[in-house]
């Protein structure tokens, strides 16, 4: 409980959402704000609280002007069942807060109007977010789908694309639905950056998955998957071949017809600690 608790230390509000709040007391709309910020918070602690349970790097929980985010310290090597929770956390919480509203307006307990506008915010935001676009919960969704049948950086660039095409899509839609709508602009500019700022560190995140399955201490993998090379098959080219999940045996077709092995953790020793960055598979075999 006490862990969970902590958890709160990590909110931080963007200096621009006073701004807003500010402007929001003089127009008179400091109610509405203030019931969407609560929305806004509690999704990002259903994440947050989802991930401390599961004892993950918390790194911030940051409230935008526009919306929020959880942001944790980790590189992809998480079970795929448990980063699906804590995904799933998020929308959750609105299931809660729109029975509880619900149950406060049968015994009249808040006013017509605000029942109305907190129902009507919690489903906006819970559909914004279910949008299959990186780095909404949609999008981490499709990345997770695409993860069970794909090596990380197939399904992490294909979760970049169907994202782009996804908030296209959306913009389109927003030219002839809202077109004067300020907050989804600034929105929808958020994600193309946070979208183009994903792709462009591609191979950085791709690294950090490697680094942090080769430096990890309580992985845990269920599958067994085996990966079939030739000798002069580059490292790097096999190393991208490792899938979220499982841990790989990797199967050497030598030019004889002859068969050698390797473990994973071989091929991540030779490239990170023996700086074998360019060189072929076949020089990790030794002999006998």
């Amino acid at each position: 409980m006490t862990n969970m608790l902590t958890v709160l230390k990590y909110i931080h509000i963007h200096p621009l959402l006073w701004l807003v709040m500010a402007l929001s007391i003089m127009t008179a709309h400091f109610i509405e704000l203030s019931l969407f910020l609560f929305i806004v918070i509690m999704h990002e602690l259903g994440h947050a609280f989802a991930a401390a349970f599961f004892s993950w790097r918390i790194k911030r929980i940051s409230l935008l002007p526009f919306g929020g985010v959880a942001e944790v310290d980790e590189h992809g090597n998480r079970p795929l069942k448990e980063e699906a929770l804590v995904t799933l956390a998020g929308p959750l919480q609105h299931v809660w807060m729109i029975g509880l509203a619900f149950m406060l307006n049968q015994f009249s307990l808040i006013p017509e109007h605000f029942y109305t506008i907190f129902v009507e915010f919690n489903i906006m935001v819970l559909l914004f977010n279910l949008l299959p676009i990186w780095p909404l919960d949609g999008g981490k969704l499709i990345y997770l789908w695409r993860s069970q049948k794909e090596s990380f950086p197939i399904a992490h660039l294909k979760t970049v694309f169907i994202s782009a095409v996804s908030l296209l899509l959306f913009f389109m839609l927003l030219l002839f639905v809202q077109p004067f709508n300020l907050n989804l602009w600034i929105v929808i500019g958020f994600l193309s950056f946070s979208l183009f700022y994903e792709w462009k560190q591609r191979r950085y995140v791709f690294v950090r998955f490697l680094l942090e399955r080769y430096y990890g201490n309580n992985m845990e993998f269920k599958t067994l998957k085996h990966i079939y090379v030739n000798e002069e098959e580059s490292i790097i080219r096999v190393l991208e071949q490792f899938q979220r999940g499982c841990k790989h045996l990797i199967i050497i077709e030598k030019e004889d017809a002859e068969t050698e092995q390797l473990d994973e953790n071989e091929l991540l020793h030779a490239y990170f600690s023996e700086k074998m960055l360019h060189a072929k598979i076949g020089e990790l075999l030794y002999p006998y």
